[in-house]
């Protein structure tokens, strides 16, 4: 047993064991293989990984990404897309744009695509109900939705319109740390939206960043348990990699060990969660896709954005895959995947529900 800051944790082998056990998480498990290190980190991937290929196999499934909109609403105090920033050039795909990229996804082979954009309103309920709509009616894919804080009224009508899922990360839970990065949003607000979402029945994506100014283990712990007891199903975490356009240029950002043993820690309290290797990750390290596979992701989100506004979604600096077509992208990264022993995923790579 370890004790620190007023909370006693068990020592690493006593908590891999209770992550690989099932144990409901808690800090107690949970902080220990956060912090872990040398032969400790390489024996929570490891254990992480062979708990993804008991409970998900060996496939890998790809998500399409077609980042349609630059234009924000909101001044998160990390990202480039910011409202006030004015260096960057904005952009909108049309309907027919956001149509033709999709059916170019699914011919290339894609099961799914996620629509994402910013907070951009000019994409109302009923112009994204249209969207949706019209994907369903002309392709067979599933449809997944990033597109930020809404209302009920909305999240419901995008429901009925046809789509199956919807990505809102939290950030983090830990409410000093949320005010710092989002001025002009509300925790618990952001909360409720989560709880809407999953009441109507949308196979569920939330997560963290990682690295984020003032960020510790215990904090990464509690945003874990927040989101066990919320019921996430897809599970996507980053490193904070800061933007020379936002307030927080100058702050160290997070690391891949970081956000692998976040990785592990997350396989081991969501066994059935679709949990992606992250282009951050890619952009940190050329490997750190393929790496993440191997500590315990299953999904991969080709961007496949047309490649003449792709360089414009900047959230975060240096994006890997910028110049490359969508088909370029898919054979590279299924390459990628056999490279490691895996398979692509030939199915639509819904959630597991009722799985335990």
């Amino acid at each position: 047993m370890q004790i620190s800051n007023g909370k006693t944790f068990l020592s690493f082998s006593e908590a891999l064991s209770a992550g690989i056990a099932g144990t409901v998480p808690a800090f107690n498990w949970l902080v220990p293989l956060l912090d872990a290190n040398g032969a400790d980190e390489k024996a929570l991937l490891t254990g992480a990984d062979r708990l993804r290929a008991k409970t998900m196999g060996n496939s890998v499934h790809l998500r399409g990404l077609i980042e349609f909109s630059n234009f924000c609403r909101k001044n998160c105090h990390y990202c480039g897309l910011r409202a006030v920033n004015q260096k960057i050039k904005r952009y909108r795909l049309s309907e027919t744009e956001i149509l033709d990229t999709a059916l170019k996804a699914e011919k290339l082979g894609y099961k799914t695509i996620v629509l994402q954009s910013g907070e951009d309103l000019h994409f109302s309920s009923d112009v994204m109900c249209g969207i949706i709509k019209e994907l369903k009616n002309k392709t067979k894919l599933a449809v997944t939705l990033s597109l930020g804080e809404r209302d009920e009224t909305t999240y419901a009508a995008w429901k009925k319109a046809g789509a199956d899922r919807y990505l809102l990360r939290i950030e983090t839970t830990d409410p000093v740390i949320f005010k710092a990065i989002h001025p002009d949003s509300d925790l618990e607000y952001r909360k409720n939206c989560l709880y809407i979402l999953k009441k109507l029945g949308y196979q569920l994506g939330s997560g963290v960043m990682v690295g984020l100014p003032g960020q510790t283990s215990l904090n990464l712990a509690g945003d874990i348990i927040w989101m066990y007891k919320l019921g996430v199903e897809m599970v996507g975490i980053g490193p904070f990699l800061p933007h020379k356009e936002t307030p927080l240029r100058e702050e160290k950002g997070g690391t891949l060990n970081q956000a692998l043993r976040l990785v592990s820690v997350l396989r081991l309290v969501f066994p059935y969660a679709h949990i992606p290797a992250t282009t951050a990750m890619g952009t940190i390290d050329p490997l750190g896709r393929e790496k993440a596979l191997e500590a315990g992701a299953n999904v991969i989100m080709p961007n496949i954005t047309p490649t003449g506004v792709r360089p414009l979604y900047e959230i975060y600096p240096n994006k890997i895959c910028l110049d490359e077509t969508a088909d370029k992208c898919f054979g590279c990264v299924t390459a990628r995947i056999i490279g490691l022993g895996r398979t692509v995923g030939t199915d639509y790579g819904h959630v597991k529900r009722n799985t335990k």
